[in-house]
């Protein structure tokens, strides 16, 4: 209170003071000054003229004349009459202007610091110093009690009406005196502006402070106040728009209460709302129209918690909302009532948000007061005001899936809500003490807001289709009958249903997948306008959304991944039979979902996945999406290789690859797949399936050409080299175990380890002969011969020790370990000659190098008696086998040349 009528007390010392005459003066003196300048500058116009006629009448031997007085002697020369005398000298004219119009005009006056300074700061800082001074003097009289609140309220309007009179008159005066458009501050739109706001200060004062007016007095003061701000800002321009409605706008900032009355806080702000949007309207101040939007929807978040239960303390904030939206709708919608022009079929976004300005007010009043059934009906008229307002005036259109967004987030605010007074479970004695829970089943009135909802926005957003010549407005209202529905319906079921099966709410789901579907091909026959293309793709959407959550209803955890999954290549196959934008990318998002899915619980059924190995849950609930995406990939790769294709072929590589992870686990773990890992058997078996996977991409990559196949073997085949080197080759603990090998004495680990893999990889270089580089080959060539060597050594040992691997090598044995690389080695050239490969024979050497290296270094010094012997006669005998071969079959060019220059 003390702060409002501290501005009152300070007008009236003002009013009285000299500082207000000493900045009249100062505008008058610079306006006299400016005025003797222009005089002066007249005068030298008039001083110049006879200067620049006189060339007229001179002889030609004198200077010559200006440029246009020239232009004007030539002319009659290029006519050629005989020779007249010249004409007597006459007068200079006495128009002026025709003299000085040939000059060239004078360039644009610089403004100097000084000139700004004096002209615009000095009148702005002085306003805001003299501002302050009254401030803390009034404060200090009210604070002595020096005056009573009459005579604040008297003085407050007798310092209003000083300040609009002296504004007015300042206005003529500059009107009369037609001084220059200086860049100067606007002086009397400053003081009209001051005394506007010191106006509706003082009326709300007297009514909300002080009780010195009755409501219906109030009402028609501050309304003439209003209608005098809007007249004065006609008058003045948008400085006293601004600062006129800026300061209505913070007025009642100024007036403290430890009981405020929010009926008439929202009563004056209704009338400075039209008084603003009145305006704007007007003069098409579309700043102004936004500044007063904001600052009128800042008014409602004071109090707004104060009794969220209370009709009464929400009825001024209801009040509020509605007011403003009937405001903005009458003067700020393009095309509607008193609101500005329309362009035809294009988006005003300031009437769109002006409407969505007091729709979030009415969601606030929702969310805080806990659904109170004024703050929710409120909401409820609104949002079909809304609908209605956009489907009249096509510019607010973009208001349409905000309001449908408000809605969701209602409708989502009561389904997550948990009351605490719901908790309680009332038996015993005690009983009749506690309440009952009072909403405990009330879902009645939001189950039929909800229906009401989906029928207003879906009917709509099917029915504007074809309204408008520009595809944005139909995609909005198409968006938002698409998405709402679905919304509504979830935040339904997560309320009622509680995340359990459902069958009612499947049934519901599947009713509103048949409309959408009935919809899309409505729109698909129609004729083609504008976004009915696009709109129809939204409700084709829909539908597949709609069946979704059918499923999720009514299956359970495991089926409804299976049921999401399955929908993929039902999207594909529509979107190949209805080319419609977005179906592509809705089967990838799917793909996506059944991921997050899995994600969840990898499990796909929680503790029921079973444990009879392979056919298990995980085989329905990784092996029916895999093949699903690998089904929707080809269908999505018929039309086009684009992204959506491609995610699609991702999810079935990454469902195929996860399938076989989880069947691992689950066969090497007893059917717990969060059990730690079970030693080199685990990893023996990724080894071996990701080498088959290998080989299948591969084949696919070679028949599709696809990017994701080309990248997922490369991947998969880098991967599986790092295994087979890290774990199997470098980290094998098999020849080190003291525990007996499960298997026989070939059917054993060692074969599932090193040898089935071996072969693999053989068949992995062969598939990439002619389709890879020669890098790549190379490396599966290298793990193969690698896997099958430590296949052969670790079986020979096998055979020398039995399950156990553990103990010292006999002598016979590494004669044995000699005798089979040597005869592998051989093996692998044999190979390579049949195949004419260069990269198996330097492998086959490799071996034998090795086996020489083990000859001539370990068992000539470890090896005795005719084991000793009888290894290096083989060696020697093999090898010269070997250079026989090479010289007779690969190279016999170079033993012939070599027997010639030896004879």
């Amino acid at each position: 209170m003390g702060d409002f009528f501290s501005l009152i007390v300070l007008v009236v010392l003002l009013v009285l003071a000299a500082p207000v005459l000493a900045i009249i003066a100062l505008v008058k003196t610079s306006g006299v000054n400016d005025r003797l300048f222009r005089l002066e500058r007249r005068l030298a116009a008039l001083e110049t003229g006879p200067a620049a006629a006189a060339p007229r009448t001179a002889a030609p031997s004198q200077p010559a004349a200006p440029p246009a007085a020239a232009a004007v002697r030539q002319a009659p020369q290029q006519v050629s009459p005989p020779p007249q005398p010249a004409p007597p000298p006459q007068a200079a004219p006495a128009s002026v202007p025709a003299v000085t119009s040939t000059r060239p005009a004078a360039p644009a006056r610089e403004v100097s610091f000084e000139e700004r300074f004096g002209t615009r700061w000095v009148v702005w800082v002085g306003g805001i110093a003299l501002a302050l001074g009254g401030i803390f003097l009034v404060r200090y009289a009210i604070e002595q009690d020096l005056i009573g609140p009459r005579v604040r309220i008297m003085l407050g309007a007798l310092f209003a009406l000083v300040l609009v009179i002296a504004g007015e008159w300042q206005r003529r005066s500059e009107r009369a005196l037609a001084l220059p458009s200086l860049p100067s501050a606007d002086i009397p739109a400053i003081l009209t502006a001051a005394g506007t706001t010191v106006a509706y200060a003082t009326v709300y004062a007297a009514y909300a402070l002080y009780g010195f007016l009755a409501p219906p007095i109030a009402f028609v003061l501050l309304g003439a106040v209003a209608l005098l701000c809007l007249a004065a800002a006609l008058l003045h321009g948008p400085a006293l728009a601004g600062l006129g409605i800026v300061g209505a706008y913070l007025a009642p900032m100024l007036v403290a209460s430890t009981e405020p009355d929010y009926w008439a806080l929202y009563i004056y702000v209704a009338i400075v709302n039209a008084a603003a949007f009145a305006m704007a309207r007007y003069r098409l101040w579309r700043w102004l129209a936004l500044t007063a939007l904001i600052l009128g929807a800042l008014w409602a978040l004071p109090g707004i918690g104060d009794g969220p239960s209370n009709v009464t303390a929400l009825g001024p904030h209801v009040f509020h909302a509605i007011a403003g939206f009937a405001l903005v709708t009458t003067f700020l919608v393009c095309g509607l009532f008193y609101g500005p022009p329309a362009a035809p079929d294009q988006i005003d976004y300031v009437s769109s948000f002006a409407l969505c300005v007091y729709l979030l007010i009415a969601t606030i009043l929702v969310l805080a007061s806990m659904h109170d059934t004024a703050a929710l009906g409120a909401f409820v008229i609104l949002s079909i005001a809304a609908v209605a307002i956009a489907w009249r005036a096509g510019a607010a259109a973009a208001a349409v899936p905000v309001t449908a967004l408000f809605a969701a987030a209602v409708m989502a605010h009561w389904a997550v809500h948990m009351r605490p007074d719901m908790l309680l479970a009332p038996s015993g004695p005690t009983a009749p003490a506690i309440p009952e829970p009072a909403a405990s089943f009330d879902y009645g009135w939001h189950f039929a807001l909800a229906a009401l909802w989906a029928a207003l926005f879906g009917g709509s957003g099917f029915l504007a289709q074809g309204r408008s010549t520009r595809p944005l407005i139909p995609m909005l209202w198409a968006a938002t009958a698409a998405v709402l529905p679905l919304a509504l319906l979830i935040a339904l079921y997560y309320r009622i249903a509680a995340l359990d099966r459902s069958l009612p709410f499947a049934g519901l789901a599947l009713l509103l997948a048949a409309l959408y579907g009935v919809a899309t091909e409505a729109l698909v026959r129609r004729e083609q306008r504008p976004g009915v293309l696009e709109a129809s793709a939204m409700f084709a959407t829909a539908t597949l959304a709609g069946l979704a959550l059918a499923f999720t209803f009514a299956l359970e955890r495991g089926w409804l991944t299976i049921a999401l999954a399955l929908m993929v290549p039902g999207i594909a196959w529509v979107a190949r039979e209805r080319p419609l934008p977005w179906l592509r990318w809705l089967a990838a998002i799917m793909v996506g979902v059944v991921a997050l899915r899995v994600a969840h619980d990898p499990r796909i059924a929680g503790d029921d996945v079973g444990t009879t190995p392979i056919f298990n849950w995980l085989l329905y609930g990784y092996g029916i999406p895999a093949a699903s995406f690998w089904l929707g990939g080809y269908l999505l790769r018929n039309r086009a290789d684009d992204p959506p294709a491609r995610i699609v072929d991702g999810g079935a590589i990454v469902f195929t690859v996860l399938l076989v992870v989880m069947e691992i686990r689950h066969y090497v773990t007893g059917g717990d797949i969060y059990a730690p890992m079970r030693g080199p058997t685990e990893i023996m078996l990724y080894v071996n399936v990701a080498l088959a996977m290998t080989i299948a991409l591969e084949y696919i990559r070679a028949r599709t050409g696809s990017i994701v196949h080309n990248a997922a073997a490369l991947l998969m085949a880098a991967l599986t080299y790092a295994a087979v080197i890290a774990d199997l080759i470098v980290g094998s603990s098999l020849r080190f175990i003291a525990t007996p090998l499960p298997g026989g004495p070939f059917i054993n680990e060692i074969m599932l380890g090193f040898g089935l893999p071996a072969v693999l990889a053989v068949v992995l270089a062969l598939v990439a002969r002619t389709t890879r580089p020669i890098s790549y080959r190379t490396a599966a060539a290298i793990a193969a011969v690698l896997l099958a060597l430590y296949y052969l050594t670790l079986e020979t040992r096998r055979l020398f020790h039995g399950p156990i691997l553990m103990g010292p090598a006999t002598d016979a044995e590494q004669y044995a370990y000699s005798t089979v690389w040597l005869a592998y080695g051989i093996a692998l050239l044999a190979v390579g000659f049949v195949l004419r490969s260069q990269p198996a024979r330097l492998l086959a050497l490799g071996v034998i190098i090795l086996t020489i290296a083990k000859v001539f270094l370990y068992d000539t010094a470890n090896i005795a008696g005719i084991y000793r012997a009888l290894s290096a006669i083989g060696l020697g005998v093999v090898l010269l086998g070997i250079g026989w071969l090479y010289q007779r079959v690969l190279y016999p060019q170079t033993a012939a040349t070599a027997t010639s220059e030896g004879g």
